[in-house]
């Protein structure tokens, strides 16, 4: 069984990224990223820390993803907490970037009756319903399939991405972060 490595994911690897991709793009900015996660957390849980963890340090960004584990939550039930989550953090004038949920080898990728599928289309519409940014993250990796290999390129485990897949997030990420 592979190892899932926390220094690998997004959060970490955008953490890392300051001193170089964004620092090249914002040289007299102050970046500072702040990583709240807490592994196998889905948004119910998240919502009930939003304020306490996430939004007493004022962020200026906030990148909400639940999509995976939401998946036990339910779709009516993960909205709620999705949306609770939007309108704290834009109450506060901070912007928001939401982000679908990477793959999992399980799913059938191509069903929109698959739930990984059903997420990540109530998350396209909760970012075009509420204004804010979206990382389609599950496109990126079918994309990726599609195009230029296999779905286990990306993957440490069945539902976790290694850096590569973290690295194809992060690419997708850095979009909303304009070059000079």
């Amino acid at each position: 069984m592979k190892r899932v490595r926390n220094r690998h994911c997004f959060s970490h690897i955008l953490h890392d990224c300051p001193h170089r991709e964004l620092k090249k793009r914002f040289p007299h900015a102050v970046i500072n990223v702040i990583v709240t996660s807490i592994g196998g957390e889905n948004s119910s849980r998240g919502a009930q820390r939003f304020e306490k963890d996430v939004l007493r340090h004022n962020p200026d960004l906030v990148t909400i993803d639940y999509a995976l584990n939401d998946r036990r939550l339910g779709l009516e039930k993960a909205k709620a907490c999705w949306e609770q989550m939007i309108g704290a953090a834009k109450a506060k004038g901070v912007k928001v970037v939401l982000l679908t949920p990477t793959a999992d080898t399980r799913s059938k990728m191509d069903s929109p009756d698959d739930s990984l599928n059903q997420h990540a289309t109530q998350i396209r519409t909760l970012a075009a319903q509420h204004g804010v940014a979206l990382v389609d993250s599950l496109a990126a990796f079918k994309a990726y399939s599609a195009e230029a290999g296999k779905l286990k390129d990306l993957m440490s485990q069945t539902n976790h991405p290694n850096r590569k897949g973290h690295d194809l997030v992060v690419g997708e990420l850095m979009k909303w972060f304009p070059k000079p």
